[in-house]
């Protein structure tokens, strides 16, 4: 058995990543798309391009900042795609990227599960909450 440089072990470390370990950036990544207002963006695009006027009325309860934050998190990670049109008023359109549209499949699936689910959820809530504990 080869025995590897430390230069060697630093670069399989680098693409070998494990989302297990905090400050891997996989586990970084999990952390952003496991939120909820992601996951309902994410899904909201995955019908097609959407101002933010529009985004705001799909997803009840998201308030203007977070919204925004959200969006401005996506596009950096290369989720969403920011198309701005010159008029007046200017016009700004969000849109899935390839990666997004990727990631929406499985977004809006654990969306759908959500929604299939919820009583099943709700009624073993009522069971543990029930017991004693």
């Amino acid at each position: 058995m080869a025995t590897m440089t430390a230069a060697q072990r630093r670069d399989q470390a680098r693409r070998e990543y494990d989302a297990f370990i905090r400050s891997c950036p996989t586990n970084q990544l999990l952390d952003r798309i496991s939120d909820k207002w992601v996951s309902l963006v994410v899904s909201a695009l995955a019908a097609g391009s959407m101002r933010y006027s529009d985004l705001g009325r799909k997803i009840a309860g998201v308030s203007p900042k977070m919204l925004t934050q959200t969006l401005r998190a996506l596009e950096r990670d290369g989720i969403v795609a920011r198309t701005v049109t010159p008029s007046v008023p200017v016009r700004v359109d969000y849109e899935l990227t390839p990666l997004g549209a990727s990631l929406s499949c499985l977004l809006s699936a654990v969306k759908d599960w959500a929604e299939l689910h919820i009583e099943q959820v709700n009624e073993a809530r009522e069971q543990y909450d029930a017991k004693e504990h």
